[in-house]
């Protein structure tokens, strides 16, 4: 991953906090457990609401939505007033409207109930990516944020299984009795164990400008912006997948609803083996160091599965290992690009990373919605979007984020 430096081959990595660690985890889960577990669920809900599969599928969509939009107004708050009640807040919010998507008797209903949902869920994930900046220096925070990825990317390996479990043995809605429950969990242990992170000084600086100021200024700054684009557009492959894996893989390639959610894991695996992988690898480099070559090697496996897509090659053969590929490189870019964005300006913690969210969850909301405009039954559409999402995140992190070239 090129030279090392010495300041990163001399320091010993620090004792892990494992109790913060899997509450932080467990909170940013809170998101993807709320769209992974139910995506089998989705021909059922059509049949059981009386809605078109494509309205089921707008459940998803709508969900991205409520994490985009929710995100930009938790972070100037918890720089403002703490990290502590916002994601108190947003989990009693997530309980709430998970009671009322499994209570839901219209489609309608499911909308409006997934999109308020997303807004209590979205405050985890965005408030504990500013405790671990509060908490750690930059490299900390880039190791931190791999290792919560493990905690995370265990809801796409077991949420779709229990799910598929869940809608066995009672039918969709248990699906989101479930989400409460966890909901509950949560929150009583954020309640008991999450302590203030929150400085004098960023609550100093929060308080001297109101949000619409503080990401104008956030915005003006081009290594920032650089690092969010990249992450967010290597981020939209994986939201692209999730809303056309369905399809792809039960209904093009005609694998049943039990085997579904283990393909699905095993990619998951990919994302969370990586992350541990990059943990390691930034004792001996630098973060900087690290996404360089690993967009380069996402870029070349979005390729090789665009041209497996256009041309059919070996069918799904060659397409789902391509996939895992492709994802086992999001671990290195994303708690690399989180890092290096919240190093630019750590009194505004709280809304930068309400800003990457923002941002993560918009791109994959157009990606979705891209893929499944084009979708004509084959992987095509969805390797197109996958590949320009790649070609803009590697274009945005080489002539925005990165000070200058790196030799890796």
């Amino acid at each position: 991953m090129g030279a090392v430096t010495s300041a990163n081959a001399s320091s010993a990595p620090t004792p892990t906090p494992w109790g913060l660690v899997i509450l932080l985890g467990s909170l940013t889960a809170m998101g993807p457990l709320a769209i992974d577990m139910y995506l089998a669920s989705l021909p059922a809900i059509g049949r059981s609401l009386q809605a078109d599969p494509a309205a089921a599928q707008a459940t998803v969509a709508a969900f991205l939505a409520g994490m985009a939009v929710g995100q930009i107004f938790y972070g100037p708050w918890s720089d403002r007033i703490g990290r502590r009640a916002p994601i108190l807040l947003g989990v009693a919010i997530f309980i709430a409207a998970s009671v009322g998507c499994a209570m839901a008797t219209t489609v309608e209903q499911l909308l409006a109930a997934r999109f308020i949902q997303a807004l209590g869920a979205c405050a985890g994930g965005v408030v504990s990516r500013a405790i671990v900046r509060d908490t750690f220096d930059h490299t900390e925070t880039a190791r931190t944020l791999s290792l919560m990825m493990l905690i995370m990317g265990l809801a796409p390996i077991l949420a779709p299984l229990l799910g598929s479990l869940l809608l066995a043995f009672g039918g969709w809605r248990l699906n989101f009795w479930f989400m409460a429950a966890f909901g509950a969990a949560i929150g009583v242990a954020g309640v008991l164990r999450l302590r203030e992170s929150r400085s004098e000084a960023t609550a100093a600086q929060a308080r001297s400008e109101n949000p619409f100021q503080a990401y104008g200024a956030l915005l003006r700054q081009r290594r920032l912006v650089g690092y969010a684009l990249a992450g967010a557009l290597n981020g939209a492959t994986l939201f692209t997948y999730i809303s056309t894996s369905p399809g792809l893989i039960m209904g093009t390639y005609g694998f049943s609803t039990t085997v579904y959610p283990w393909i699905f894991g095993l990619n998951a695996l990919g994302v969370i083996g990586s992350g541990q992988v990059n943990r390691l690898v930034l004792r001996r480099a630098t973060t900087d160091q690290v996404l360089a070559r690993a967009s380069l090697v996402a870029l070349a496996f979005g390729t090789a599965l665009m041209l497996a897509a256009v041309t059919g090659i070996g069918g799904k053969w060659t397409v789902l290992p391509l996939l895992f590929l492709l994802f086992s490189s999001y671990g290195f870019m994303q708690g690399n690009t989180m890092a290096g964005a919240l190093s630019i300006d750590p009194l505004r913690a709280g809304s930068i990373s309400a800003l990457l969210g923002t941002v993560s969850f918009a791109s994959g909301a157009i990606a979705a919605s891209i893929a499944a405009a084009l979708h004509d039954g084959s992987p095509k559409p969805m390797a197109i979007v996958m590949l320009a999402a790649l070609i803009g995140s590697v274009l945005s992190l080489r002539y925005l984020a990165l000070p200058r070239p790196h030799q890796v």
